[in-house]
């Protein structure tokens, strides 16, 4: 033993887009997991219910008010498991980036970029920046998307994995009613 090896797998509740509301069977998903990252428009009394959860990293959304905006960044950047991570709410994805975040790529060189906003889910490595997008999707009840989604995945030396997409329900709906 002594080698000096570290094998730990981190697991990761990726959600964005809860808008104020929080479907506790996202607490039930994401029991397992080590930390939950929220991508922004919170609600503040969601903020305080994940940071009681678990390790909560979050950027603020541009629904959220003074309340949040004076707790959490817009951006976070931050290396965990030896992967490089950049975290906005409002991004886009491989080939129609916001331009404030395709800067913040650009100058940071992320392996990870995470994203919420447009309340569609995405997976998508971009071989032009060399990253891998990630973007759960929308698990509120507010806005146009039809399906309550997020994701969950690994970290592991350096690595992203396991990543799944967990469906919710339907908008307005709690699982099971």
């Amino acid at each position: 033993m002594g080698s000096g090896f570290r094998i730990f797998l981190m697991r990761i509740g990726l959600l964005s887009d809860t808008h104020g509301y929080l479907d506790e069977a996202i607490l039930t998903h994401f029991d397992a997991c080590d930390e939950v990252w929220h991508a922004g428009d919170l609600g503040a009394e969601v903020y305080e219910r994940l940071a009681g959860f678990r390790k909560l990293r979050a950027v603020f959304g541009n629904i959220d008010g003074d309340d949040l905006r004076t707790q959490i960044p817009e951006d976070l950047d931050w290396q965990c498991e030896e992967v490089q991570l950049y975290m906005t709410h409002i991004g886009g994805y491989p080939g129609r980036y916001d331009a404030r975040a395709k800067r913040h790529i650009e100058m940071q060189k992320p392996q990870v970029f995470i994203c919420g906003h447009s309340h569609i889910p995405r997976v998508m490595r971009d071989p032009r920046m060399q990253l891998l997008h990630l973007n759960p999707g929308a698990c509120g009840n507010a806005g146009w998307h039809t399906t309550r989604t997020v994701l969950r995945f690994s970290l592991e030396a350096g690595k992203v994995g396991n990543v799944e997409l967990i469906e919710l329900g339907k908008r307005g709906r709690r699982v099971g009613s």
